[in-house]
């Protein structure tokens, strides 16, 4: 983590770009740092949908589809989202996106205490969260770690992507209880001040490229930075129907939309309901959620270190195996009380959360190049989708069986189908190249 001070010289034309001098930390470990901060600060919204399936149910009497859907709109935006505000952060840079973001989010949560109707949490929750978050979804952590380094790609995905699970850790224990204590309105309430108390944090400290503190990025040269690249839109949708006509970009957005569907669609959402069906204690249920969230940042990072150094789309097949093979157990570990099984399946499941990532975001570096923050911005809104579908689908099935176990046995049939899918995506050609100039 430590590289080289930098020491600034001189040309004709002035100051030079500073040259390495003595061992220091780089100031991309600091953006790193501010990033991560920023992911957990914004997580408190991604810990709350589940914890609002039964309160909403029974002040309101809206079905579980009817708030199903609203989450389902939340988890489709934030992925449809992603790829544009990846094309917008190399138009208006990062801080300016990421603050406005997280403006965005505290606003919609905020509306969310007046409603009275069903349609107003598909737009307050829904539209408004929505279009936020997804302007601080993966995207966001993978155009800083592409910005600013060079080595250790990798390992800070991991750590970046293990924010989100860290905010889910920090957050998710105390919204579960001003739920049960207080009722639902103080934790949206919580989530919006959570949003709104970062953006400080972004537009003072954080930085759009090394080059505005003429830096090289960590292990890589010094490169004067780019400029603004107009036609966010038109870049975006540019992307897409070129990255479209190769194979790995289908294989990719299909095995992240089963990776959503099984994650943010059905366990983040579903399990405290769930659980909650067996006779579990709402708080008792968030607690195991939150302690998935421990593990997550273990499994993420680890996940980060080993594409590193292992061929990304093995990983790929390994973490979706045994992930399927996980939910399977699931419905026969689900109980009144929390016992050594589901502590297992919790340790487990949580290693695995969002390892998936890592390897994901390194398969769309080597395919695409410089443009494979939105090429992934693109794979990411599949994850949404994929998870919109089960956490409408996840609602229905409950309304219509009275229970989630088929849910939970097709999620793992899906996962199966991820692995093959992730061993048949082709290795990526020795030369990197951008899919817009492809």
């Amino acid at each position: 983590m430590a590289q080289t001070t930098e020491t600034p010289a001189r040309t004709p034309d002035g100051p030079a770009p500073r040259t390495p001098r003595t061992s220091r930390v780089h100031r991309a470990w600091f953006v790193a740092a501010v990033t991560f901060v920023t992911i957990i600060g914004a997580a408190a919204f991604a810990s709350l949908p589940g914890l609002l399936i039964e309160p909403l149910h029974e002040e309101f009497d809206w079905s579980r589809g009817t708030i199903g859907f609203a989450v389902s709109v939340n988890l489709a935006l934030y992925g449809l989202t992603a790829p544009f505000a990846a094309a917008l952060m190399d138009r208006f840079g990062i801080r300016r996106v990421v603050a406005v973001a997280l403006t965005i989010i505290s606003v919609g949560s905020l509306l969310t205490v007046w409603m009275t109707a069903a349609w107003q949490l598909v737009l307050y929750w829904g539209v408004l969260v929505g279009l936020g978050s997804g302007s601080m979804a993966l995207a966001f952590a993978a155009t800083v770690t592409n910005r600013w380094f060079v080595a250790r790609r990798g390992l800070v995905t991991g750590i970046l992507t293990a924010a989100g699970a860290s905010g889910q850790l920090v957050f998710l224990p105390l919204l579960s209880w001003l739920v049960e204590h207080h009722g639902w309105r103080p934790a949206a309430v919580t989530v919006a001040l959570a949003a709104l108390a970062v953006v400080p944090f972004v537009w003072l400290l954080l930085r759009d490229h090394p080059a505005d503190v003429r830096l090289a990025p960590y292990g890589g040269e010094y490169a004067d930075k780019p400029a603004p690249v107009a036609g966010a839109a038109r870049r975006a949708v540019t992307v897409l129907f070129n990255a479209a006509r190769t194979g790995p970009f289908w294989l990719l957005a299909g095995t992240f939309a089963i990776c959503g569907a099984s994650t943010n669609g059905l366990v983040k959402t579903h399990f405290v309901p769930a659980a909650h069906d067996h006779g579990m204690p709402v708080t008792a249920a968030a607690g195991l959620l939150a302690v998935i969230g421990v593990f997550d940042v273990v499994g993420t990072i680890a996940s980060g270190w080993f594409t590193d150094r292992f061929e990304a789309r093995r990983l790929l097949a390994v973490y979706y195996a045994l992930r399927g093979v996980s939910l399977l157990f699931l419905p026969m570990l689900l109980a009144p009380t929390v016992h050594p099984p589901m502590l297992f399946f919790i340790v487990f499941y949580g290693l695995d959360w969002v390892a998936t990532v890592p390897p994901t975001i390194a398969l769309c570096r080597e395919h695409y190049g410089e443009d494979s923050a939105i090429v992934f911005g693109w794979v990411l809104a599949s994850h949404q989708v994929g998870a919109a579908v089960v956490a409408f689908a996840g609602g229905v099935a409950r309304d219509v069986f009275g229970t989630y176990d088929l849910v939970w046995y097709a999620s793992g049939a899906l996962c199966a189908a991820a692995a093959l899918m992730a061993l048949v995506i082709r290795r990526p050609r020795t030369e990197t190249l951008s899919v817009t100039g492809a």
